[in-house]
């Protein structure tokens, strides 16, 4: 099924895939609202998907099991875990839990249209506990993969049932080489026990330039190599991770240097917030975001707590911020985060993140130039108050 941007490479690629095997593909309305009932009727065998629509997914399911009692959701829990356990030990996902397939996880197959195979999920990073949840329910493979415009796609691929391999892109695909380089001003060593650094790629998928740009070109083409931008640390399994990019790793004013992708994919795992953007700068000493809280969470907690107001004005209430932060700071203490990684401070906007207001690219992925821009006012405000 296609509905990523046609231009985009991801689409692209896995479109001419499918025309030269002669396979069907069904385009979706357009309505990101109606995305899942779009996948219910076309009943595809083969999703490729973003983190966004797989997060969503994750989260609808979560609150139709939350929904449905304690009978049901108990049973559910008890058919996870066990499916799950045969899973990390090393049981195929179709033979894990033949029983519990059938009574329980069937009926998240067929909200998917009862066809689905393998579910690619690219473009960003997905959440380990998405990939963990999705690859024991939908009794389809949940993949991740890596790759560029500039790589033709797909350069890392996970491999199916390797539970080892969740939150990796996988081992690289059989046409290219890749490595590590050691980025020393952020203190990422490719020749560490622990190999980390930017992840450059050889081989003949590899673009030939960029079009009229030479000085762009000859900066990321160095003797055949391609440098990504991307930063990465190998598995001892042969899988990469990727860590973040390297231009959204930025120094705070003592000095420690904040990947802020991965506090992002960290902090958006919170289930009373739908989306985050952390920003930091060399300027501050700490850390504020921008969340667009969970409407139905945000309301359940005000309402328990005697709080009045509708969704727009609970966003502006300060004990609502207050809670959002906690809630945020719980996760990163269970996360073992450092001190400077944590938030001091939040913003609440009740409308998401859009393209409408040039906030996010049409994979969801932050358009952080831009979002500093729309947010300069809060993010002032914000620093203002803290400290």
């Amino acid at each position: 099924m296609s509905y990523l941007p046609l231009a985009h490479i991801f689409d692209r690629v896995v479109e001419e895939l499918f025309m030269f095997h002669g396979a069907s593909i069904g385009f979706w309305r357009g309505d990101v609202k109606l995305l899942v009932e779009d996948i219910g009727t076309l009943k595809p065998t083969i999703l490729c998907a973003v983190p966004r629509v797989l997060d969503r997914i994750f989260s609808g399911l979560q609150a139709k099991i939350s929904a449905g009692g304690f009978i049901k959701s108990t049973m559910f829990n008890l058919a996870y875990k066990f499916k799950q356990f045969r899973m990390m030990r090393g049981a195929k996902h179709n033979e894990a839990a033949a029983i519990c397939d059938k009574v329980v996880f069937s009926k998240v197959k067929e909200g998917l249209g009862g066809n689905v195979r393998v579910i690619l999920s690219g473009a960003a990073p997905l959440a380990t506990h998405v990939e963990e949840y999705l690859r024991v329910v939908t009794c389809a493979h949940v993949l991740q993969g890596y790759g560029l415009t500039e790589t033709c796609a797909g350069s890392f691929v996970s491999l199916p049932n390797q539970m080892s391999m969740i939150g990796t892109v996988g081992p690289p695909v059989p046409n290219i080489d890749a490595r590590l380089e050691s980025v020393p001003d952020m203190n990422y060593d490719a020749l560490a026990s622990t190999p980390r650094g930017e992840i450059c790629i050889k081989g003949e998928t590899l673009f030939s330039g960029y079009y009229r740009r030479e000085d762009l070109t000859e900066e990321v083409l160095v003797d055949g190599w391609f440098h990504t931008g991307d930063i990465g640390e190998w598995q001892p399994d042969g899988s990469m991770k990727i860590i973040d990019r390297k231009k959204n790793i930025f120094k705070l004013s003592q000095g420690e240097y904040v990947a802020v992708e991965n506090l992002e994919n960290i902090y958006g795992v919170v289930s009373a917030i739908d989306s985050i953007w952390v920003y930091g700068n060399s300027f501050e000493s700490f850390l504020v975001a921008v969340v667009n809280p969970n409407k139905e969470a945000l309301e359940s907690w005000a309402e328990g707590n005697g709080i009045s107001g509708d969704f727009e004005a609970l966003c502006e209430n300060p004990k609502a911020k207050e809670y959002i932060l906690g809630e945020l700071s719980k996760t990163g203490k269970e996360k073992k985060l450092k001190g400077f990684e944590f938030i001091r401070a939040v913003h609440l906007d009740p409308v998401p993140f859009d393209m409408e207001r040039d906030l996010i690219t049409p994979t969801y992925k932050r358009k952080r130039p831009q979002l500093l821009k729309y947010y300069q006012g809060a993010i002032d405000n914000m620093y203002k108050s803290a400290k």
